[in-house]
């Protein structure tokens, strides 16, 4: 019988270790396990060092640092952020993840128990017995799920081919991560079998039986006509080949795509809670040509680390709507071609050159930016919490300070500088739309008022929109609402003017409206545009010259939904009978997860409510944001045409659907283009929330007036 067999286990329940490999094959693995090693923390030194390059984050990124981890540890362990809107992607990584930690920590185990408890502290060693035979069910039990996971990642990659995961940045690296996953897995299972069919002419392995996985490979390889001796000759090359692969991994993990296994978690851990809906501001000492990001070292250090966490993974491309519409914008490749630029900016493979611009040689072009509708949709698909709008911002920002904006975006911006307004309509005109109501709007100037009623610049000054706030001037007036406005004291919030790179102007349009709701005596903000809701509750409130908290903004269904619940509208619940679909605005929902206020007025009103496919986070943008508003593009079909048509043909509903109901004044503007670009005039009607609601009041006629 094999000596070295008997005195690895001495009979006992566990498995030799180093069998057939010898001492100086031991020796051998040891040393290049300290090479791999040593390769892996250089390699990860390595990268942090860059991060250590970028610049300072405008917002702190570890405060809270245990917190943070937990909170980070809870989204990557749950695969919460997978499984959002992609079951089988969530089912996938979710098998890979704890598959490759249970090998790992498995692997950790056996290490210390030999290296550590039994060489080292020379105690018994505790593979043994029920120990071992728990260790090995489990073993085998999670790496299956880890090669099942791995082999429906290779078939939906190669087999069925999803298009998000192929674009301009898949590379090689990406086919030998993922056959390396499947290599490792299924290497260690065939590793398993030969040694317990080699093993088995010396000693009774009837216990193996409970690695069922392995004890299967031993079945196949012996009616396949393999004999415990040819096993037993085998297993070092079968045993050496697993052994360099796994140690080749660890020791390129930082250097390729594996990495975002560690960048992605740091990534999650320094995320912003509020990235997005809040921007970083300018230092009060920047120049001109310190505004934006021009080079590569205007990165902070969490935006390159945001580069190194992508995995390619397409979900914020296939989210995006202005990819989508056939805009030159694809969120992925705008990370991925950043990432690329500096590491060959670093090795010499290219010369520097601008980070965008309009036109000639840069990383990204002028019209990728101005593409963006700052709606979200990608950070809220994004597994690993990059923040896209930030960067996409800053290189905004750079645009504009270098005199390469928008032609229509200069114009809308020289009208808010002059007159406050996008329309620019002189300042006086503001309040006209409340001059043919029956009543007068209390000026929250002169009274101190519960609600100061920030109107917004759409329902000011559009015709359509004017609507929208008579209805809710009228909803306040029935209610008994104790409210406010501030007439033409009143300026453009900003929240569109800051995104398109406008900042300077911005903190201008703070500083105004700030100085005017703080002359007020007031209790809260309620504000029509949910664009104005984001900026005052989640920005303003950065800024010094602003002495409110988040927690006193609101939007006006909000504040409606309370009136509902008081009983203050007299509804019984049957006045409409309307069906209709409701469209959550970017701003209002995946920015500040409202999503339940509208829908409760809605149903309030009697209306049956078919939702769409994409509702809630899902939310697919109007197109407006970010500017769209004023700019002018060539894309087919227009966001708001593709909405439309989603809501007529791929709701339960189907064409019955009346109206398509929204909760924002620039929604309501791009859904009546959309009605008309689109053919779709008289397949329904766009609605406000405010405007069924005045409706199911009895109050119409009080709103429906000539402009």
């Amino acid at each position: 019988m094999d000596s070295l067999v008997l005195a690895q286990t001495g009979g006992e329940v566990t498995r030799p270790t180093f069998w057939r490999i010898g001492h100086f094959g031991e020796a051998v693995f040891y040393y290049l396990s300290a090479v791999a090693i040593a390769f892996f923390l250089y390699g990860v030194y390595d990268r942090f060092g860059t991060y250590a390059r970028g610049t300072d984050s405008w917002f702190d990124r570890l405060d809270g640092l245990a917190g943070r981890v937990l909170g980070a540890a809870k989204i990557v362990f749950t695969n919460e952020k997978q499984f959002d809107r992609d079951l089988y992607a969530g089912v996938m990584h979710a098998f890979i993840l704890w598959g490759f930690l249970t090998l790992f920590i498995g692997t950790v185990i056996i290490g210390f128990d030999m290296d550590v408890w039994t060489l080292a502290l020379g105690r018994d060693s505790f593979f043994v017995g029920e120990f071992y035979l728990s260790y090995s069910l489990v073993m085998d039990a999670m790496g299956l799920l880890f090669v099942v996971g791995v082999g429906m990642a290779i078939y939906r990659r190669y087999w069925i081919r999803e298009g998000r995961l192929w674009g301009k940045h898949t590379s090689t690296e990406d086919g030998l991560f993922v056959w390396a996953l499947f290599l490792l897995g299924v290497g260690g299972y065939l590793t398993e079998g030969v040694r317990i069919l080699g093993t088995s002419q010396y000693r009774d392995v009837s216990f193996e039986t409970v690695s069922f996985v392995g004890w299967f490979v031993r079945d196949v390889l012996e009616f396949a006509g393999v004999t415990p001796g040819m096993a037993e000759a085998a297993y070092p090359a079968v045993w050496w080949s697993h052994s360099l692969l796994a140690l080749a991994f660890v020791a390129t993990i930082p250097y390729a795509k594996p990495f975002h296994m560690i960048s992605s978690f740091a990534n999650v851990v320094t995320r912003d809670e509020k990235a997005g809906k809040r921007l970083p501001g300018v230092p009060d000492d920047a120049s001109p040509e310190e505004i934006g990001h021009g080079s590569i070292e205007d990165f902070s250090w969490k935006e390159l680390l945001d580069h190194d966490a992508c995995t390619k993974c397409g979900r914020c491309s296939s989210v995006c709507p202005a990819k989508a519409s056939g805009r030159p914008l694809d969120p992925r490749d705008v990370i991925l071609d950043l990432k690329q630029y500096r590491e060959d900016l670093d090795a010499g493979r290219t010369d520097e050159q601008p980070i965008v611009a309009d036109g000639g040689t840069s990383v990204v072009n002028s019209e990728t930016m101005e593409s963006c509708m700052s709606c979200m949709a990608c950070m809220d698909a994004c597994p690993v919490e990059i923040e896209h709008v930030e960067q996409f911002t800053q290189m905004n920002r750079r645009l504009t300070e270098s005199g390469q904006m928008d032609k229509n975006v200069q114009d809308a911006m020289m009208n808010v500088f002059q007159n406050g307004n996008t329309f620019g309509e002189p300042e006086r005109k503001r309040p006209d739309w409340a001059d043919e109501l029956e009543f007068e709007i209390p000026d929250a100037r002169e009274q101190s008022v519960e609600y100061l009623w920030y109107v917004g610049d759409y329902p000011s000054f559009d015709d359509r929109n004017k609507k929208i706030a008579r209805s809710l001037a009228v909803i306040f007036e029935e209610s008994g609402v104790d409210y406010g406005i501030l007439y033409d004291d009143e300026q453009t919030a900003g929240n569109d003017v800051r995104r398109v790179g406008e900042e300077g102007l911005y903190e201008m349009l703070v500083e105004d409206n700030a100085t005017a709701i703080q002359d007020c005596e007031y209790d809260s903000i309620v504000c029509t545009d949910p664009h104005s809701y984001n900026t005052f509750q989640n920005e303003y409130p950065e800024f010094e010259e602003c002495d409110w908290s988040e927690d006193d903004v609101f939007h006006y269904t909000q504040v409606v939904e309370d009136l509902f619940r008081a009983g203050k509208l007299g509804l019984s619940g049957t006045e409409l009978d309307y069906t209709v679909t409701y469209h959550d605005p970017c701003h209002l929902g995946r920015y500040n997860g409202e999503f339940e206020a509208p829908r409760e007025i809605v149903a309030g009103t009697g209306c049956e409510l078919a939702e769409m496919p994409r509702n809630r986070e899902d939310s697919f943008c109007c197109g407006g944001g970010g500017g769209g508003l004023w700019m002018d593009f060539e894309e087919d079909p227009k966001p708001s045409e593709e909405r439309l048509r989603e809501a007529l043909e791929d709701t339960d509903a189907g064409g019955r659907v009346e109206k398509f109901v929204v909760a924002c004044p620039m929604c309501m503007t791009m859904y009546e283009d959309g009605r008309k670009t689109g053919g779709y005039e008289d397949d329904l009607e766009i609605v406000d929330v405010a405007e069924l609601l005045v409706e199911a009041i009895g109050e119409k006629e009080r709103v429906e007036v000539s402009d």
